[in-house]
């Protein structure tokens, strides 16, 4: 088959890979366009994707924008069998998913109808969910609303954070992709329509969600911040050297200490919540490397009755 593969983050680089190990090396890539970076944006970054795709040898596309009859038309000329799409971050539009004979498939982050969207993973760890998944979906005009060919379904861990899920299921999708390849070469990959009852949606993280509010249990402010770890971080203020300074938590589990909502309760960096307590595993002062809690604790000479605070100071 002719395959076009389409995805930009570092967790759609797996499926790139397994497909050319496969020998299903896509006869183009299409990503997203690089993007400044460096602290003045005098460097061009491309995406994880852009690179493997070119290690590989293969063309890689960069539009701004799928909506366009120039960008339709290339696609076209590829003669494409298949689109295989890996949060990919573009809209396809009707021209472009009826260009493949054999419709485009995607990978998604979640068990349909459950978290279409955007930030299936960071959702489905917010919400406390005890399981997700990949599903092998074939896209229609909507969003993620396909019918399903193939899932894989997987525990969710209390240890886990966004980035252990995200490799976790990178993984899984490789795996996924190929198989539901194999079954589509040998006109043996089936669809069922989505279940209409469950439909909720994971918007995109906004900034807004970082600041964490002590009041939640323990439970709730564990998975905020596994779920925005490693990016952009579930943070809050504490006084250091008489400054509040905020800190970024990545990674905690929940304890039976109990205490005033965001009250530092001990040397093992214990945190009151409104139920429970969290003992911080990772954290990070501005400016400073990523440390254990215990770490951030004797540097910022933080001691047991310090007072945790949102975003509008201390």
């Amino acid at each position: 088959m002719r395959i076009i593969f389409m995805g930009s983050p570092e967790f759609a680089v797996p499926t790139l890979l397994e497909m050319a190990r496969s020998g299903r090396t896509p006869v183009a890539v299409y990503t997203r366009a690089p993007a400044k970076s460096g602290r003045r944006g005098l460097q061009m970054r491309r995406t994880p994707v852009h690179s493997a795709a070119y290690s590989l040898g293969i063309p890689v596309f960069t539009p701004s924008s799928l909506r366009n009859v120039e960008a339709q038309e290339v696609i076209k000329g590829l003669s494409p069998d298949v689109v295989v799409v890996v949060a990919y971050g573009l809209i396809l539009p009707i021209p472009v998913l009826a260009a493949p004979g054999l419709g485009c498939l995607n990978l998604h982050a979640s068990l349909l109808p459950r978290w279409r969207g955007a930030a299936p993973i960071q959702r489905a760890i917010i919400a406390g969910d005890l399981q997700t998944g990949i599903d092998v979906m074939h896209m229609d005009a909507d969003l993620d609303t396909g019918p399903i060919a193939m899932r894989q379904m997987v525990q969710i861990r209390h240890s886990e954070t966004t980035g252990d899920l995200t490799s976790r299921l990178a993984a899984i999708a490789a795996k996924l992709a190929v198989s539901a390849l194999g079954s589509m070469e040998a006109g043996l990959l089936e669809f069922r329509e989505q279940s209409k009852m469950g439909v909720c949606y994971s918007h995109k993280i906004e900034k807004s969600e970082a600041d964490i509010d002590w009041t939640q249990s323990a439970e709730a402010v564990r998975n905020q911040i596994h779920a925005l770890s490693p990016s952009p971080g579930a943070c809050s203020k504490a006084l250091i050297g008489g400054k509040a300074e905020s800190i970024k938590f990545f990674r905690a589990k929940v304890v039976l200490d109990t205490g005033v909502p965001g009250t530092l309760l001990s040397e093992g960096m214990r945190i009151a919540c409104g139920i429970g307590s969290i003992e911080v595993i990772q954290a990070q002062r501005s400016g400073k490397a990523v440390m254990s809690g215990r770490e951030l604790m004797r540097g910022a000479k933080l001691v047991p009755g310090t007072i945790f605070c949102g975003a509008a100071g201390c």
